[in-house]
């Protein structure tokens, strides 16, 4: 990989990073006025909006970038199907995770089938987050094999 390459490979990573980083810091503002704008004092899955997008968005890829140092991992064919599979199921689980605060925040009864179907595609934003994440694993260590 050239240097030119390589610095475009880690800023990407670092702007995907940059991007979790404010997304994160907007859930966690608005976990703190939309509860207390609604005089709401329980417990709330809004909680975790903010730690989810620091942990799984931009640690993963600040981490990714230091690995781009030392191994190619975004010359790997897969690339791109782990970054849009695993930046999707991020996205997914997040906005679940956001639909199902609110909801207790605003006291919303749901039905059963609503309730199944937040939890269900929440699920389903969880798997393919792990799917991207051992895809993640194989690149890497292909890479590391190539280096």
């Amino acid at each position: 990989m050239t240097n030119d390459r390589k610095k475009k490979a880690v800023l990407k990573l670092v702007n995907t990073a940059l991007v979790y980083a404010l997304l994160a810091m907007t859930g966690g503002v608005f976990y703190r006025e939309f509860t207390k704008f609604n005089g709401f004092s329980g417990r709330t899955t809004l909680a975790f909006v903010h730690t989810h997008l620091f942990l799984l968005g931009m640690i993963v890829f600040l981490v990714a970038a230091l690995f781009e140092f030392h191994a190619a991992v975004t010359e790997q064919k897969r690339f791109g199907l782990f970054f849009g599979i695993y930046n999707a199921g991020v996205a997914v689980t997040v906005v679940m995770l956001i639909v199902r605060g609110i909801a207790q925040v605003r006291a919303l009864e749901l039905s059963r089938a609503v309730d199944a179907s937040i939890s269900g595609i929440a699920g389903l934003g969880h798997i393919m987050t792990g799917v991207g994440i051992i895809l993640y694993f194989v690149m890497l260590k292909k890479a590391v094999a190539e280096s």
